[in-house]
């Protein structure tokens, strides 16, 4: 049986990441060799963290990341929730790099054609917020509808920290982007934020008409913890027998709960996501040590994907959660589900909705909007072939 260190087996030992312990006192003049102390983790303070991913990154992708730690930001993990809330985001970054290029963030989205209003939904935990997204060029009159879950590790981040994907996903597919809020870890922990993406999308089937959608032509989409809750929600339809949604679209999902994988190796300590914070955000997510082995988080392990939904499943290079979406990929394709994988070398977690400053964003969104087109075309729920196209295996 092959070793596996789920979620709660290692949020102790990460803990520690980036410390040093220290070494014994020599025993002077006793004569016995000084004892040697346990081998310890190098120290990598956030400069050592932030020059190596710089290395790695493109020049478009590096301008974002000096932005976001000139605005001040911590590494993930390293703060109190509050304050690690309070701080600036990527989003921040992509704005305050745009203003340096002389453009006016505002100004960009007025242009982009998608009008923005917000309503809420009935949830468990009381009402919560849903952002609407209707595209104004169009000659239909009743469009798909996309029910998009932003991420944060279901700890941070809200509707504006992830603006930027579901307007771009608006205006280049042609349907209307419905950006769902939900409630957040640690105030709320596992499976708070799975039930209400699940109460959100039965409220987008019973209500998608009254803003201009058609309740038949949905899909599903997100990033990081929302792309988790994405294919979750269409496993949630499955079972329950709802409406499905015809696509799935997974921007460097959540997948697994093994923290030792190729890339957890390689981008450690990956900015902005590294090892250390997804311990962090696990310490705030989980209620109880075997919540790591629902299938709802163990999604490679442990859950039954078959059935689902065509997807488009987009990955980063520099990324640690890079091998569990590869992972994911592989095992959709195995259960019979058409999947289209693609690896954008040289950008980082986060990427996709900076496609205003990085051009692999907005390649990444339009690869993204092509297959979200196809599969919600008005010809039988049609489901074209998906683009293959893959950067690197």
């Amino acid at each position: 049986m092959s070793k596996v260190h789920n979620f709660s087996a290692r949020t102790t030992s990460l803990a520690v990441i980036g410390l040093v312990g220290l070494g014994a006192a020599a025993h002077a003049q006793t004569g016995q060799p000084t004892p040697q102390p346990p081998p310890q983790p190098p120290i990598v303070t956030p400069n050592d963290a932030t020059s190596g991913t710089m290395q790695r990154a493109n020049p478009q992708m590096r301008a974002v990341l000096e932005k976001l730690e000139k605005l001040g930001a911590k590494p993930l993990g390293t703060q109190s929730v509050a304050d690690t809330r309070r701080g600036p985001t990527p989003a921040d970054a992509v704005k305050a790099v745009l203003k340096d290029q002389g453009k006016d963030p505002g100004a960009m989205m007025a242009q982009m054609g998608v009008n923005v209003r917000e309503t809420s939904y009935p949830a468990a935990g009381g009402p919560q917020k849903l952002r609407i997204y209707t595209p104004t060029v169009t000659n239909q009159t009743i469009l798909p509808v996309i029910v998009y879950f932003h991420g944060g590790g279901w700890v941070i981040a809200d509707l504006d920290t992830y603006d930027g994907s579901a307007r771009g996903l608006a205006q280049k597919t042609g349907a209307i982007v419905v950006s769902v809020e939900y409630r957040h870890a640690p105030e709320h922990r596992f499976p708070a934020a799975h039930d209400d993406s699940s109460a959100a999308y039965r409220w987008v089937i019973h209500n998608a008409a009254s803003f201009g959608g058609d309740p038949k032509r949905l899909a599903v989409a997100g990033e990081s913890a929302g792309a988790n809750l994405a294919i979750n929600v269409a496993i949630m339809a499955r079972k329950q027998k709802l409406q499905a949604p015809l696509h799935m679209l997974l921007v460097y999902p959540v997948a697994g709960t093994d923290m030792n994988t190729p890339s957890y190796q390689t981008n450690e300590n990956a900015v902005p996501l590294s090892k250390r914070a997804m311990a962090w955000f696990v310490s705030n997510v989980l209620a109880k040590s075997n919540d790591a082995r629902d299938p709802r988080l163990d999604l490679v392990g442990k859950a039954n994907v078959a059935g689902l939904p065509p997807a488009t499943v987009i990955a980063a290079e520099i990324d640690p959660l890079l091998s569990e979406g590869k992972a994911l990929a592989d095992k959709l394709t195995k259960a019979g589900v058409v999947t289209s994988y693609t690896v954008y070398p040289g950008v980082t977690h986060e990427f996709f909705g900076m496609s205003a400053v990085v051009a692999d964003a907005d390649a990444a969104q339009d690869l993204a909007a092509k297959n979200l087109r196809a599969a919600l075309a008005p010809i039988n729920g049609s489901q074209a072939k998906l683009d293959p196209l893959r950067r690197r295996p």
